[in-house]
């Protein structure tokens, strides 16, 4: 489908540098690369190719992982790597509701509006104001903003009118909200806890079991990449280690 009018799109080159820009048939101005005739962009399609002062670039509609590296950062963001295995456990599809504790910068959050859109929602309950705005400036840039909503609040005693599919909390003592929030959350719903220290780990875990959580279960993730040059192949000597822990668990009739 070609591309249309205010679509967020990204040009890249054979380096893999991006450029972003948001299409439009009218002169554009596109940061580092100087004033363009937008027009050329209404015929173009997703990895159509186009020449701009002389350099071939080839013009891309973002995905999930994309639009996350490319935000205004504040806070530290969930990963791609971390966002991917979260809304895969959690089973997080298109039209579900998702209760997100901890906006941050908004890269979870986008993750998590990708994966609803377009009959499912997004709300956050987020402790810092500033945070919430900058969330709102990076999701609004992707087009997902319609989907999302939030609400200023300590999660320890907020009151937020949702009944979510999945609970996600990225905060630093998430065991001391689910007295409060898990009354938002469905039976058989899925809750995921994200926390960076291991005595973190075991206090959330614990509190899940005595809550009377099933399928309670922890992880971490590790990524290497490999370079890949001609006539050698190898692993990265840098490597995306740990970055948080991952808590998984269901609720049952008992909580």
């Amino acid at each position: 489908m070609a591309f249309l009018e205010g679509e967020t799109v990204y040009l890249a080159d054979r380096s893999g540098k991006r450029v972003w820009l948001r299409v439009s048939y009218e002169m554009l101005k596109i940061a580092s690369l100087g004033t363009v005739d937008g027009s050329r962009f209404k015929d173009l399609d997703d990895g159509s190719k186009v020449s701009i002062i002389g350099k071939e670039y080839f013009v891309f509609r973002p995905g999930a992982i994309e639009l996350m590296e490319s935000l205004d950062r504040g806070a530290q963001i969930i990963n791609p790597k971390d966002a991917a295995t979260i809304v895969f456990n959690c089973d997080i599809r298109s039209g579900d509701t998702v209760l997100e504790v901890g906006a941050g910068s908004g890269g979870l959050t986008t993750a998590l509006l990708s994966a609803v859109a377009p009959s499912g929602s997004v709300h956050t309950l987020e402790f810092k104001e500033d945070n919430a705005k900058l969330a709102m400036k990076n999701v609004k840039r992707t087009g997902l903003d319609k989907y999302w909503g939030y609400t200023i609040g300590d999660a320890r005693d907020t009151s937020v009118d949702t009944v979510a599919d999945a609970l996600i909390m990225d905060m630093p003592d998430p065991w001391l909200a689910l007295d409060n929030l898990c009354k938002n959350l469905r039976s058989g719903g899925r809750l995921c806890s994200y926390v960076p220290n291991t005595n973190q780990l075991e206090k959330i875990v614990a509190a899940l079991r005595e809550k009377g959580f099933a399928e309670v279960y922890a992880l971490e993730n590790i990524q290497r990449g490999m370079e890949v040059h001609p006539g050698g192949v190898r692993p990265s000597f840098e490597m995306l280690g740990h970055t948080g822990y991952l808590i998984f668990g269901r609720k049952t009739s008992d909580c």
